[in-house]
């Protein structure tokens, strides 16, 4: 006979405070193992935040090895069906897959928890490199340091260009839409939201009408090595009772999270005026935390264009900088905007100190872009059939990916130009404003660097960390030469 068990989960507003799981049967490999406290899993997201290096597919990984193949909470198909969800969301899916997770094991604070622990170590470590770079970074070492981290950002940035392509551009309409899309923001300047939304109507009409382009499938279909049951894990096979869709806690939820996002962004308009950086760091990321579909390379096009070109937040090179903190630092690749944010305030800081100033609009950063990750999760989690079965969303997001892959490209190009060449200029050409290297201003130690991260990473094949913390040194050893 099968065995029934009973889980106490912490309560929510709306939720029963008690929740039966499916009879398993007998023999299964988790029926006598308690279900853990939320204690307990607050520590297992403690560790998963501490260790979430290597960007989303590593973290993907991570969480795929201790969740389900270690922890068996629960099983593969479980585990793909949020990530596919979380996947039609903007913002870093990694962090939501967190957040899902979390609330499907403890509910809203389960969430929460979750998602706090997920990003809370790359906050830190941001914002301490942050302040390293506000104070040092125009000295020797700290300088030759970031110099070697350009080279081996801009050889993740072309990998994640030539990753993402070959799973996106399946067929010649995918390519074109990544062409036209590339095109578009490298020679037109075309806002990247107004590319996403572009091809996320072309995938959802393409579908509407049947066209065989736009009938592939977008998301992941395995993860790891392991593939564990759903019926051996903690969870088992159905959903429990607080995951079913309730109307009144959804509306409740909503109002929540919006205020706790929207809120502040109001009062600092109100407040400092729409000219105050405050005010533009707070409504430019609440706009991205909209739009950023695609992944934290497509975010990181969209500011540097937006951050670098129009708010003059910070340098070109020091885009590239930033990225290589997020990269080498726990948490999303999506933390990078805290520096940004951070450098637009430490440089418009008003009447406060340049690094509380910068403090301050880190940490707003952070907050406008991280709080709707919740909104989404715990508003829509339990519609995720539904949105995992419509088929005309699955072909938008395809178009999207697709796009996506146009701007990362644009984005390894503007990379590329500002590593290798001290200077570019603009020049017009068939109607296309194009940033064309001045070939005088070849940097050679640059793009030697960058050639040797290329090789690390397509020949030899190593990880990003790797990567990165050899450039690294590779750029103190050329200061110390005099070769940088």
């Amino acid at each position: 006979m099968g065995h029934e068990h009973v889980f106490r989960f912490p309560g929510n507003a709306g939720d029963e405070t008690e929740n039966r799981s499916t009879p398993r049967a007998e023999g299964s490999m988790t029926q006598d193992r308690p279900y853990p406290t939320l204690a307990e899993a607050t520590r297992i997201w403690a560790r998963i935040g501490l260790l979430s290096f290597g960007g989303p597919a590593g973290q993907i990984a991570l969480m795929h090895r201790i969740l389900v193949e270690e922890q068996k909470w629960l099983g593969e198909r479980r585990f793909l069906h949020a990530l596919n969800y979380c996947m039609l969301l903007p913002g870093p899916e990694a962090m939501q897959l967190a957040v899902y997770i979390g609330w499907l094991m403890h509910r809203t604070l389960g969430g929460i928890i979750a998602g706090l622990l997920f990003v809370l170590p790359g906050v830190v470590a941001i914002m301490a490199l942050s302040w390293i770079y506000a104070l040092y970074g125009n000295v020797g070492p700290v300088e030759a340091l970031f110099f070697g981290l350009k080279a081996a950002v801009l050889a993740i940035v072309v990998q994640a260009v030539i990753r993402i392509g070959s799973r996106a551009l399946k067929n010649g309409a995918m390519i074109a839409i990544a062409a036209v899309s590339f095109i578009a923001i490298f020679g037109f300047a075309v806002p990247f939201p107004l590319i996403i939304l572009v091809a996320g109507l072309i995938g959802f009409f393409g579908a509407r009408a049947g066209l065989p382009a736009f009938r592939g499938e977008a998301g992941h279909s395995k993860v790891g090595k392991l593939q564990i049951d759903d019926a051996d894990t903690l969870l088992g096979e159905e959903s429990p009772d607080h995951t079913q869709v309730n109307r009144a806690w959804a509306f409740r939820i909503s109002a929540v999270f919006l205020a706790l996002w929207l809120a502040p962004v109001a009062l600092l308009f109100a407040v400092l005026g729409p000219a105050s950086a405050f005010a533009q760091i707070a409504g430019f990321f609440s706009v991205m935390a909209v739009v950023t579909f695609g992944g934290a390379y497509a975010v990181l096009a969209y500011v540097a264009q937006e951050a670098v070109q129009n708010f003059g937040w910070l340098g070109p090179g020091e885009m590239l900088d930033g990225l290589g903190m997020a990269e080498t630092t726990p948490g999303p690749l999506i933390m990078v905007t805290q520096f940004v944010g951070f450098m637009g305030a430490f440089r418009q800081s008003g009447a406060l100190s340049p690094l509380a100033a910068g403090t301050l609009g880190g940490l707003l950063t952070t907050w406008v872009t991280f709080t709707p990750c919740f909104l989404w999760i715990f508003l829509g989690a339990p519609f995720i059939e539904r949105l995992r079965d419509n088929q005309v969303l699955t072909a938008a997001l395809t178009a999207i990916t697709a796009a996506v892959v146009g701007v990362i490209l644009n984005l390894a190009v503007w990379f590329g130009l500002h590593v290798v060449f001290e200077e570019a200029r603009t020049v017009t050409t068939f109607g296309l404003d194009l940033d064309v290297p001045v070939a005088t201003t070849l940097n050679i130690a640059a793009a030697g660097l960058a050639l040797a991260a290329l090789v690390a990473v397509f020949l030899l094949r190593l990880g990003a960390v790797a990567v990165l913390s050899c450039s690294a040194l590779a750029g103190v050893a050329l200061e110390f030469a005099g070769l940088a």
